[in-house]
């Protein structure tokens, strides 16, 4: 592997760049997004995140699928209904330190605060 400008830093494997770019992939569309930051402030169920997003009941579920699919979200049963979490707590530091950046950049208060020990530091 090679060392990207005298950095010091080696490359990721090619099959590590294809898996994060399926992730980020996953994230690009705003709902999706959307209900991964629903999600990183507490569980839900599909009604609560249509609610929250502004989404359809359907459209809601089947971006859940994709994401339960993908390892982002998992579900677990609560009598009748399904409830969501997110299932990889990295995926809620950069979503939190992504949104959180912009909205700063656009001069808007960051809708959570980021800390560094979320961040790993």
């Amino acid at each position: 592997m090679s060392t990207g400008s005298g950095s010091g830093f080696q490359d990721p494997p090619t099959e590590v760049l294809a898996e994060a770019a399926a992730a980020f992939g996953l994230l690009a569309t705003p709902a999706r997004l959307h209900i991964v930051w629903a999600l990183a402030q507490g569980e839900s169920d599909v009604t609560g995140l249509a609610e929250r997003v502004g989404g359809t009941l359907p459209s809601v579920s089947q971006h859940l699928t994709k994401l339960k699919l993908a390892g982002l979200v998992r579900s677990r049963r609560e009598g009748r209904r399904q409830v969501y979490l997110v299932d990889d707590p990295d995926v809620v530091t950069v979503v939190r330190l992504m949104v959180g950046q912009l909205a700063a950049r656009a001069g808007h208060p960051s809708p959570a605060p980021v800390r560094l020990r979320e961040l790993g530091a």
